[in-house]
């Protein structure tokens, strides 16, 4: 296949000692990084130096010229986009994993399995990623819409700029229920604590999650490893264990 031989050139193209790879990572892979990171510098011997944040944010960064070398989207559409727009590594984009969403409290007793608590009246703040910026919040808003709550919930929703900020607010009690990533409360395919919903896949679209070399990144073989490795069973299984779907 064409990316798997761009991904081996790239490889190929030195292979001498361990070096960095600068990674720009979607907020909602916070957890399953971390171990991906440690196991990728066990495996590998390189290091990935990972910085978290927004989608949209990350976009705008590398369009400014942000050094950052490999990109893990919480969508599909912004690695696409910066393909077209000249600022990637053709052939080495790939689906990554599909996100979920889920509805989540800190108190075991806030939600229940079916989400019903959104069709009350609401009692305190809800907290959501912004949609503008972050995939999260988008799929969040789909949900209150498709839900038919929009309307209700509106003046009680306060955004975080990322996935991670509204996982704060709810973490710290600033806000009792918020939407946040699965991944964020999931661990070895358990509830890590508190109470959840998995919002039905079908109330919103796809979180499918691309990654992609950008083109700082190009003629280091620390990226392509990287890639290569995030492609591995290993990776794939700590992403199964967050909650994650991986093919």
């Amino acid at each position: 296949m064409v990316r798997a031989a761009v991904l081996s050139l790239l490889l190929a193209a030195g292979t001498a000692g361990a070096a960095q790879v600068q990674v720009a990572v979607a907020a909602n892979m916070a957890a399953p990084m971390q171990k991906i990171a440690a196991d990728f510098a066990r495996a590998s011997g390189h290091e990935a130096v990972v910085a978290l944040g927004a989608t949209g944010k990350f976009y705008a960064q590398v369009r400014s010229g942000a050094p950052f070398e490999v990109l893990l989207a919480a969508d599909d559409e912004t690695p696409a986009r910066l393909e077209r727009e000249g600022f990637t590594v053709p052939g080495t984009r790939f689906t990554y994993a599909t996100g979920r969403l889920a509805l989540w409290s800190a108190d075991p007793a806030a939600v229940d399995a079916q989400g019903r608590v959104l069709q009350r009246a609401p009692q305190g703040k809800l907290a959501i990623a912004d949609p503008r910026l972050a995939p999260y919040g988008a799929a969040a808003m789909a949900t209150l819409e498709k839900l038919g709550v929009l309307a209700a919930w509106q003046p009680h929703l306060v955004q975080g700029e990322s996935i991670g900020q509204a996982f704060q607010f709810v973490a710290t009690g600033n806000a009792p229920l918020g939407f946040v990533a699965l991944s964020q409360v999931m661990v070895d395919g358990k509830l890590a604590k508190g109470s959840a919903w998995i919002v039905p896949a079908q109330y919103h679209a796809p979180l499918r999650q691309d990654a992609v070399v950008l083109k700082p990144g190009g003629s280091n073989p620390a990226a392509a490893a990287f890639i290569n490795y995030l492609r591995g069973n290993a990776a794939r299984a700590t992403l199964r264990g967050y909650g994650y779907e991986v093919r």
